[in-house]
């Protein structure tokens, strides 16, 4: 499979990471007053009789998690390679309980994130031969402390957005948007940093 063009990779990412992230974010707001495709939203209340329902709150949080790392495109590798055993759990999750159609979607998304991988394969191999390789990695953008801080900051809003969905929904839909500017920012953060590194 031959490279991707840089707005489609971005496309895949921004799709898997709503997809998660806004999954995630509709299991643990206030009456799953979020907006998502996937589900089921009730995940956690289906998992409880079994004794599971803090296993079904750790989904949710890895959803978020690495489907914010996802829709942000910021950590879009390191995001898409956590994908892998989440959607693992999740389809062990979706067999077991006999869900019909889940793991047929779970498939879609894993494809998906394979192809998302397949595009930083040049990224492997140093992981594989531990850090020696003779292989060129294409250089990266540099990123900087304080863009981590400010990306860290945003995907903060997003777990602070879940509380407040408790008092006030429009406010929370208010902080969570206010979390993906700030975390959209940290590449302006990556940006100035260079051009004042660079005087």
């Amino acid at each position: 499979m031959k490279r991707i063009p840089y707005l489609s990779i971005q496309a895949i990412s921004i799709f898997l990471g709503f997809t998660f992230w806004g999954s995630g974010m509709a299991k643990l707001f206030y009456e799953h007053q979020f907006f998502g495709w996937i589900g089921p939203v009730w995940l956690i209340e289906e998992l409880e009789p079994y004794g599971l329902g803090l296993y079904g709150k750790f989904i949710a949080l890895s959803q978020i998690t690495i489907g914010y790392m996802l829709v942000t495109t910021r950590y879009k590798l390191l995001g898409s390679i956590m994908m892998l055993p989440l959607i693992g759990n999740i389809l062990m999750v979706t067999i077991s309980l006999q869900w019909k159609g889940t793991p047929f979607v779970l498939g879609f998304l894993l494809l998906l994130d394979l192809i998302l991988l397949w595009q930083y394969r040049d990224f492997f191999r140093p992981l594989i031969d531990e850090g020696k390789s003779r292989f060129d990695i294409k250089p990266r953008k540099i990123r900087t402390r304080n863009g981590h801080l400010v990306w860290l900051a945003g995907l903060a809003l997003q777990f602070f957005a879940i509380q407040v969905s408790y008092w006030n929904w429009p406010a929370a839909c208010g902080v969570v948007l206010m979390g993906l500017l700030l975390s959209g920012l940290s590449f302006k953060v990556n940006r100035m940093h260079s051009i004042l590194d660079q005087k």
